[in-house]
Parts: structure tokens; C-alpha cells; sequence
């Protein structure tokens, strides 16, 4: 008998699952995608939907993925930026050395 270790899942992979599954308009499909059981999406989706208790619903927290996304884009683009910079700082402290 082969017994079957659990899995952890992160929030963010959670909500895109159930994100892929609400744009393929099938749970199934969005399982089979990942590899994971459409239980697990359903699951995950049941309580996504239920915001009473004060909880984020899907569409927040897909809302605040995009927006991590968006600033990580962000981030990179200003580390990038802020490289150039330095090399051209030192490139033109230098020269006036010659």
C-alpha cells in the first residue's frame, strides 16, 4: 500500500488555481493543468467564496496578486536602473582621474 505524503500549498498558488479554474470555466481542466486534485480547487475555491467572517473574497485577493506582480515588476526595473547608475557614476568618477 503506498501512502501518499501532503502536500503544502502557498495562498498565492491557491488563488491562482482557483483563478485558472474560474478562466477555463472548469475545475477539472484547471487540476489536470496543474496536477493537482479538482477536490483540492474546490476546496480552496468554498473558501475563497466565503467572506462572513471578515475573510478576503477571490477577486481581493486576485486584485493583490496583480499587485504584487506589478511591484515586483517594479522592484526589478528600479534595481536595474539603480546598477546603471552606479557603473555610470563610477565610469565618470574615473575619469576625471586621467
Amino acid at each position: 500500500m503506498e501512502v501518499r505524503k501532503r502536500r503544502k500549498y502557498t495562498q498565492e498558488f491557491k488563488v491562482q488555481a482557483v483563478e485558472l479554474a474560474v478562466q477555463l470555466d472548469s475545475i477539472q481542466d484547471a487540476a489536470k493543468k496543474l496536477g493537482i486534485s479538482d477536490d483540492s480547487i474546490r476546496l480552496w475555491k468554498r473558501g475563497f467564496e466565503k467572506n462572513s467572517d471578515g475573510t478576503k473574497t477571490i477577486s481581493q485577493l486576485a486584485q493583490e496578486s496583480e499587485e504584487i506582480k506589478r511591484l515586483k515588476k517594479q522592484i526589478h526595473d528600479l534595481e536595474k536602473t539603480n546598477y546603471i547608475l552606479k557603473k555610470a557614476a563610477a565610469f565618470f568618477s574615473q575619469d576625471h582621474l586621467k
